[in-house]
C-alpha cells in the first residue's frame, strides 16, 4: 500500500472517467485492494476512490475534518482476548461461541449478539436485563485476561491526524467503563472523553448506522463527507458505510479482506503502520481549504 493516493484534495463527483460497468467494478475492486496496476485511463487511485465515494452517495465534495476510530482491533490489539474471553464466558450458560464468532460479531453491541445466540441456539427470547447479566460475566472473564496492548502505529497516526487540525473520535460497541477510562489514559492529549460514543450512546448498534452518526455528532455535528472511518470488523465497516461516512478498514484480524470489502470498505490495510505510514499521501492540510475541484 506504499504511495498508495496522491495528496487529498476536494474532488468533484463528476471528475470520475466513464467506464464500462464490468471494467468499472473490476477498477474498483483492484483500487479498494491497492493494486497499483489496477486504474485504466490514468485515473489515480485517489481520484477513482474518492470520486466513487461521492458518486455512491451522492455528494459534491470531500472534506474531512474528523477521524473516526473503532476500538477493539483498531486502537488496542484486544481482539484475541474477547475471543477467549466470549468462549468461555458463553460456555457457562450453555452458548457456544467460537472465535469465528467473535470476529464476525465485533462492533456490534455485547447484550445484542448475546441476544442473537441465545434466541438461535436455545429458541429464547431474552430480555435486555438477562442479556446484560451474561455480558457482564464475559467482562469479568476478559479482565482477568492480560492487558491487550495498544495496536502498534496508531499512536503516530494520530499525532499526524491531530497536527492536521482534525477532531479524533472513538465509536465502540463497548460499554465497559474501565475500557473507556483507559482510553483516556492512552490517548491521553488526542481525545476528548465527549468525542466517544459507546454501547450506551445509541439504542441500535453496528451495523446500524447509529453509533457513527452519534459519532459525527460529538465531533461537531459533522456531515458524512466531512470524516472518515476507520474499523477492522465486518459490523463495523457496514455501519461506517451506512452512515455514508469513507470508511478505511485495517484488518487487524484473522478474516479474508474479500469480507471487508463485501461489507463495503473503500479501502483496505493490512496494518495500522501501514495506514500511519501513508496518511501524508491521504491528507494534506491543503485538503480542507478549498471546495473547487482540481
Amino acid at each position: 500500500m506504499k504511495n498508495f493516493f496522491q495528496s487529498l484534495r476536494l474532488v468533484k463527483a463528476s471528475k470520475l472517467e466513464r467506464l464500462p460497468p464490468r471494467e468499472m467494478k473490476n477498477e474498483e475492486m483492484n483500487c479498494r485492494k491497492g493494486d497499483p496496476e489496477g486504474l485504466a485511463n490514468g485515473i489515480s487511485h485517489f481520484s477513482f476512490l474518492i470520486s466513487h465515494y461521492l458518486k455512491k452517495h451522492g455528494f459534491e465534495a470531500f472534506c474531512p475534518k474528523a477521524v473516526l476510530f473503532d476500538m477493539d482491533g483498531v486502537l488496542y490489539d484486544s481482539m484475541p482476548n474477547h475471543a477467549i474471553a466470549w468462549q468461555q464466558s458463553m460456555a457457562k450458560f450453555g452458548i457456544r461461541m467460537t472465535q469465528a464468532d467473535a470476529y464476525a460479531t465485533e462492533g456490534a453491541r455485547g447484550v445484542d449478539t448475546i441476544r442473537k445466540m441465545v434466541k438461535v441456539q436455545q429458541g429464547r427470547d431474552i430480555d435486555e436485563a438477562e442479556a446484560q447479566m451474561m455480558y457482564d460475566e464475559k467482562t469479568r472473564q476478559f479482565h482477568a485476561l492480560p492487558k491487550p496492548p495498544v495496536m502498534p502505529g496508531i499512536l503516530e497516526l494520530m499525532a499526524q491526524i491531530q497536527a492536521d487540525g482534525l477532531t479524533i473520535g472513538v465509536v465502540t460497541g463497548s460499554g465497559q467503563r474501565p475500557l473507556i477510562k483507559r482510553l483516556m489514559n492512552d490517548f491521553c492529549g488526542f481525545l476528548d472523553e465527549n468525542h466517544i460514543v459507546t454501547a450506551y450512546d445509541v439504542k441500535h448498534g453496528k451495523p446500524n448506522p447509529d453509533p457513527y452518526l452519534m459519532g459525527l455528532q460529538k465531533v461537531g455535528n459533522l456531515n458524512p463527507w466531512e470524516a472518515i472511518v476507520v474499523e477492522n470488523a465486518p459490523l463495523g465497516v457496514r455501519a461506517g458505510v451506512a452512515a455514508r461516512i469513507l470508511t478505511i478498514a485495517v484488518n487487524t484480524g484473522p478474516l479474508p479482506d474479500e469480507v471487508l470489502l463485501q461489507a463495503g470498505a473503500d479501502l483496505i490495510f493490512d496494518r495500522m503502520t501501514d495506514l500511519s505510514h501513508d496518511w501524508r499521501n491521504i491528507y494534506t492540510p491543503s485538503s480542507s481549504s478549498s471546495s473547487s475541484s482540481s
